[in-house]
């Protein structure tokens, strides 16, 4: 089966983007353990830089080796499938690869990062659902398919409603909106932004390709920026944290190869209503591993940036009767 069947059919679309978006939800609170474990406090700014660098190289290292070995694969089974299309030159391709890497990885988590330490696990999963509102609201200017609808608008307001609200205290209607919160919806545009920008360049390179390496030379600047302050190794590691951090590697290359490939094939509109998984499966996972609680301002928050998305990518029912599924065919045309 082809690349494009799996990920523009209903059933290889949906699980594709659940498995991205549950490891997406589980570093919300991984990272706050690792924080734990390595005795990182919410104002050692410069650790938490080393730290998301570390992740990220190895994040890419792993999605470049990964590569690799499938353009082997594929070059042992088709070996003139590559000389179809006309090569980049290697200028072009690492301009490619800088500017998504400085909004994608590098800016993205700077701001991540801080906000999270500054935040509880709750507070970053909902807040960060808001990528998928900017990721609409940044395609609309990338691309004029992209056009804003009543139910797209009205899905906006609800959206950020949510991510509003969030930020009131528990004891009631006061206003709290810290340098954490900020930091958060800022990662987020970064993340939503950065989305797009991947679907337009992956016209040009291959997902994997293009990923694995944006995540690598982001990573490696994020540790260069921390490691300028704290130094290259700031930190005392045993088994448990190494395997934190092979985790969150892990997830970041898997995620983020799974959704760029995700983006590639679909419309934005189409697939942005799965990122609401994100603050779904961050929140419980929060309060399994975190012992964090419910109040009721964030089941609130949940509740309307939940049915915002529902009615932002709402499909009309003259057009459902219209459109018939494709079928997930597995041999060759």
């Amino acid at each position: 089966m082809k690349a494009e069947q799996w990920f523009t059919h209903p059933v290889g679309l949906t699980v594709s983007a659940i498995v991205s978006t549950l490891l997406w939800g589980s570093a919300m609170p991984a990272i706050k353990i690792g924080y734990s474990e390595l005795h990182i406090q919410s104002s050692q700014m410069f650790e938490q830089w080393v730290f998301a660098g570390y992740r990220f190289t190895l994040a890419g290292l792993m999605l470049v080796l990964f590569a690799l070995l499938l353009e082997k694969k594929s070059n042992a089974q088709e070996p003139h499938a590559a000389a179809s299309a006309k090569p980049l030159s290697t200028g072009r391709k690492w301009f490619l690869v800088a500017r998504l890497a400085s909004i994608q990885t590098l800016l993205q988590y700077l701001f991540f990062y801080i906000g999270l330490s500054l935040s509880t696990g709750m507070q970053g999963a909902i807040i960060t659902g808001a990528t998928s509102f900017f990721q609409m609201l940044v395609a609309r200017f990338m691309d004029r398919s992209e056009c804003f609808s009543a139910n797209k608008t009205s899905g906006l307001i609800l959206g950020f409603a949510g991510v509003a609200i969030v930020t009131f205290t528990q004891g009631g209607f006061h206003m709290q909106l810290g340098i954490g919160d900020v930091c958060l919806i800022l990662s987020a545009f970064c993340g939503g932004f950065g989305n797009v920008l991947a679907k337009h360049e992956a016209k040009q390179l291959p997902v994997l390709w293009l990923t694995g390496r944006q995540m690598l030379l982001g990573g490696i600047v994020l540790t260069i920026i921390g490691a300028a302050k704290v130094g290259i190794a700031p930190f005392a590691w045993d088994a448990s944290s190494l395997l934190l951090l092979l985790y969150l590697a892990f997830l970041s290359a898997a995620g983020f190869g799974l959704w760029n490939l995700i983006m590639k094939y679909n419309s934005v509109g189409k697939v942005s209503m799965f990122l609401f998984l994100i603050p779904v499966f961050g929140v419980f996972l929060s309060v399994l591993l975190l012992g964090e609680q419910f109040n009721e301002w964030i089941l609130l928050a949940l509740m309307l940036v939940a049915v915002g998305i529902l009615v932002v990518n709402r499909t009309p029912k003259h057009v459902k009767k219209s459109q018939a599924a494709p079928s997930l065919n597995v041999t060759q045309p």
